[in-house]
C-alpha cells in the first residue's frame, strides 16, 4: 500500500535563508503516477541514523508546469527539513510516495471567484492552487492574504509577484508582517480584523466561492471562526494544518483491555492483538503491516482506513468531516480502539 518510487531530485532553488524548493525528474513511465491536483501534497522517505524517517510536503507546482516542486522551511529540531535545507544536491534520490490529499481545486470550467489565508510554510499548496484557479477561466479571480514575519522569510514571494504582474487584474495579495513594518502591508498576525478587512472593505463586492486556509492551527480556528461569524457557509471553507496544538484531552483513561484487530490492506487480511492505549497505526506498523502513513500528527491524511466491525475513537481530527466519521473512517494514526474487536480496512477509502 506505501508504494514508494525512487526519484531524482532535479533542481534545489532558495527560496529564503531557512526555505528551499526541490524539484523532482519524474521518469515518462511514472508520470501517470504522479499526476496530481492543485493542493495535493507528496510524502518523502529517508534513513536517517538507521531509522526511517517520513515526511509530507505539499506540492507548490501547478499541474500545467509539468514539474513536481515542493517548499520546504528549515523548522527548529527538525530533522527531515534541515537535512532537505542543508545536505540535498540535485542528482540525490529520495523515495517518494504518489500524490495524494483532499485540499484541492478541481477545475469545472465555471467562473470562479477564490480567496485563501496562509501564513509560513502554508503558502505552499495555495502556489498550486492559485496559479491554476487563475489558469483555469480567464475570469477567475483570487485574493491571497499571505502572513509572514518579514519579507525575507516570505517563501515565493519573487514567484507571487511575478504571478501578480501576470494577473494584475485578477489576482490581488494582502501581505502580513509580523516583524517588519512595510507599505501598503498589515503589521501583526491574521486575525479576526483581517478577515473582516478582506470581506467587508477591501473585497466587499466579491462573493467568493471557496476559501482555503492553510498554516498552524490557531490561525486557521481563528479565520475560519470569523468567516463563519461573517456569515460564510462551512462548506465553503476548506483547511489543511501545517502544525498542530499538542492540548489533547488524553483519552486513553479507561483504556485497559485488549483489542483483536484484522486488518484489510492490498486485499489481504492479517490479524494481531493490541492494547487498547496503544494508537491504532502504531500497533499496525510495529506488527510489520506496510500501511500507508506519513505525518503521524493527525494533519495529513495518508493513513485513513475504514473501521468494517466494531469502534475506535480519534484523540483529535482536523481532516475527516463529521460525515466522514459517520461512515466510519478514521485517522489510525489518532484512533484508540475501544471494543475487543475491530476490523479496518485500508483499501476502501
Amino acid at each position: 500500500m506505501s508504494d514508494f518510487h525512487a526519484l531524482k531530485v532535479a533542481s534545489v532553488d532558495a527560496l529564503t535563508p531557512n526555505a528551499v524548493a526541490l524539484s523532482f525528474d519524474v521518469p515518462t513511465e511514472l508520470r501517470k503516477t504522479f499526476t496530481f491536483l492543485p493542493g495535493q501534497y507528496i510524502t518523502l522517505k529517508k534513513e536517517m541514523d538507521d531509522k526511517e524517517v517520513r515526511r509530507a510536503y505539499s506540492i507548490s507546482s501547478a499541474p500545467s508546469s509539468g514539474q513536481l516542486t515542493v517548499g520546504i522551511k528549515k523548522m527548529p529540531n527538525g530533522t527531515f527539513s534541515k537535512y532537505a535545507n542543508e545536505s540535498i544536491s540535485p542528482g540525490d534520490v529520495l523515495e517518494v510516495m504518489p500524490p495524494e490529499g483532499r485540499f484541492v481545486f478541481e477545475p469545472n470550467g465555471e467562473i470562479k471567484t477564490i480567496a485563501a489565508f496562509a501564513a509560513g510554510s502554508g503558502i505552499t499548496p495555495i502556489m498550486s492552487i492559485a496559479q491554476s484557479v487563475l489558469e483555469a477561466n480567464e475570469k477567475n479571480r483570487f485574493v491571497l492574504v499571505f502572513g509572514n514575519q518579514n519579507p525575507g522569510e516570505t517563501m515565493y514571494r519573487n514567484q507571487l509577484l511575478d504571478l501578480q504582474g501576470k494577473y494584475a487584474n485578477r489576482f490581488f495579495i494582502q501581505w502580513v508582517y509580523s516583524r517588519s513594518s512595510e507599505a501598503d502591508c498589515l503589521f501583526g498576525r491574521i486575525e479576526n480584523a483581517t478577515v473582516n478587512l478582506i470581506l467587508k472593505n477591501k473585497f466587499k463586492e466579491l462573493d467568493f466561492d471557496t476559501f482555503y486556509l492553510c498554516g498552524p492551527e490557531q490561525m486557521i480556528t481563528t479565520v475560519s471562526d470569523s468567516l463563519k461569524n461573517n456569515g460564510v457557509a462551512e462548506e465553503k471553507i476548506l483547511h489543511e494544518l501545517f502544525t498542530s496544538s499538542d492540548s489533547e484531552v488524553n483519552q486513553v483513561e479507561g483504556l485497559d483491555g485488549k483489542t483483536k484487530v484484522t486488518v484489510v490492506l492490498d486485499d489481504e487480511e492479517q490479524e494481531f492483538t493490541m492494547d487498547q492505549k496503544e494508537l491504532v497505526l502504531d500497533a499496525v506498523l510495529k506488527n510489520d503491516i506496510d500501511a500507508p502513513y506519513s505525518c503521524q500528527g493527525g494533519v495529513c491524511s495518508s493513513c485513513i482506513a475504514r473501521i468494517l466491525e466494531g469502534e475506535a475513537e480519534m484523540v483529535k481530527n482536523q481532516i475527516l468531516t463529521d460525515s466522514e466519521v459517520a461512515e466510519g473512517l478514521i485517522l489510525t494514526c489518532q484512533a484508540h480502539a475501544k471494543t475487543p474487536v475491530l476490523k479496518v480496512d485500508y483499501d476502501d477509502v
